[in-house]
């Protein structure tokens, strides 16, 4: 992997008035790439008016950036992220917050250097004492715009433990819990501070399965906290599912994977995805395009049921960087790695993935007939869209935060599959990552 630019351990001064301006590019706006200029400010780290820059202000860029012709997008957004370089989320090291800590940081210094500059750093189903210590690591940590910290946490994502042992994936059926008590279950599991209305929480999204006793009546009163919902490792029927959307779930986790499949007489979560916007507003829904957890037809007949809703997502695990090999993971199972392939040594099972998202974004594009625009568009606008962030991640708009990814576009002969390679990040308007 290419290594980042190094960077004092401090923002960057920036000289003058800390304008730049890129230009010769191609800007992702909605499902087009346009050419057009972009100025942004390594002062405010947000994306600028550059007419109002030059014609108001009579002031001129400290930087003028030609990019040859390259895609300027906004910096990517992964949902779903179980760990990666070596470091998982959901397993407290022996020296427990201070480990813990180091991991996080090493993590989100590594993973900017693949196009990702936002993200939700997700546990899958553990015991309360595993959220105890890691949620407080784990919340929005962009407070203090430090490019310099890598990727930003925009919070944690808790996938389980309220889901369904039939659907349990690699999840530890062993912790898995009910909500019969309703939100004081959740109270319990992820702790009373995290779910306090009174002050904010690390917590961001939840998976649960709707089917469990009392898990319907939790998605309102955690939307109330300002956390969104997601439905996965589910058997639910339609109609639940759809009674899950009614009460304020806004998503599905890695959809077909972990859940009852399409039937002719019960269409099951995937159903959702066929239901006129009259009655329920769809809801947005994970994919993990890594060619190995979905077939690229599967994905092509998600993506033609519902686009404005699709989200690339890797689903990546700590081994996501290490060399193949077999590896101990957290429920006393052995996964073993083979590529981008992670499967259970004992039974077989997909275990995660360890593939990078802009391989998502590169697959998903060349198997589904999407542009360039579109597909980019489903790891950064949608994803934003879907985390009520659509004014401040993943757009090019003024006053946006100036999170970029510089994109190579190769092999874009007619007839030939397209690739999309990281050539720089920008963090709150200072680069951060350039491929040497």
């Amino acid at each position: 992997m290419p290594s980042a630019i190094p960077i004092n351990g401090h923002r960057t001064p920036p000289r003058g008035t800390g304008v730049v301006k890129f230009t010769n590019c191609l800007l992702v706006k909605g499902d087009k790439l346009v050419e057009d200029d972009l100025w942004i400010s390594s002062v405010s780290g947000k994306i600028i008016n550059g007419q109002e820059i030059l014609y108001e202000h009579r002031a001129a860029p400290d930087e003028v950036i030609d990019l040859g012709g390259r895609v300027l997008a906004p910096g990517f957004i992964d949902v779903q992220l179980n760990g990666a370089y070596g470091f998982d989320f959901s397993v407290i090291p022996e020296d427990e917050s201070v480990g813990y800590g180091k991991g996080v940081s090493r993590v989100n210094r590594s993973l900017i250097t693949t196009g990702v500059t936002s993200y939700l750093p997700t546990l899958t189903s553990q015991r309360p004492e595993v959220y105890e210590t890691a949620l407080p690591f784990l919340g929005p940590s962009g407070t203090l715009r430090d490019p310099n910290k890598g990727s930003e946490s925009l919070g944690a994502h808790c996938e389980g433990p309220f889901i369904s042992p039939k659907q349990n994936g690699i999840h530890n059926i062993s912790v898995l819990r009910t909500a019969s008590s309703g939100i004081a279950d959740l109270a319990t599991c992820y702790g009373a501070s995290n779910l306090d209305p009174n002050s904010p929480s690390p917590i961001k999204l939840v998976t649960l399965a709707p089917e469990l006793d009392g898990a319907l009546s939790c998605i309102s009163s955690l939307t109330s906290l300002g956390m969104s919902v997601s439905i996965g490792h589910s058997d639910a029927s339609y109609e639940t599912a759809r009674t899950a959307i009614k009460a304020g779930a806004t998503m599905i986790t890695h959809l077909f994977n972990a859940m009852k499949p399409l039937h002719h007489r019960n269409p099951g979560i995937f159903g959702l995805l066929g239901t006129t916007s009259s009655q329920i507003d769809k809801p947005y829904f994970g994919i993990i395009a890594d060619g190995i957890h979905l077939h690229p037809t599967s994905i092509q007949i998600a993506y033609n049921a519902h686009p404005s809703g699709l989200i690339l997502v890797t689903d990546a695990m700590r081994l996501s960087g290490l060399p193949d090999g077999t590896y101990d993971w957290t429920n006393g199972s052995r996964i073993v790695k083979n590529g981008p392939l992670l499967t259970l040594e004992e039974n077989g099972k997909i275990a995660g993935s360890s593939i990078q998202l802009v391989d998502c974004v590169t697959n998903f594009m060349n198997w589904t007939g999407a542009s360039v625009a579109q597909a980019i568009g489903a790891v950064t606008e949608t994803p934003a869209r879907m985390l009520g962030m659509e004014n401040v991640k993943g757009s090019l708009k003024e006053g946006a935060d100036a999170d970029l990814v510089v994109l190579d576009l190769q092999n874009a002969a007619e007839g030939t599959e397209k690739k999309l390679v990281v050539d720089q990040v920008w963090k709150f308007g200072v680069k951060v990552f350039e491929k040497v």
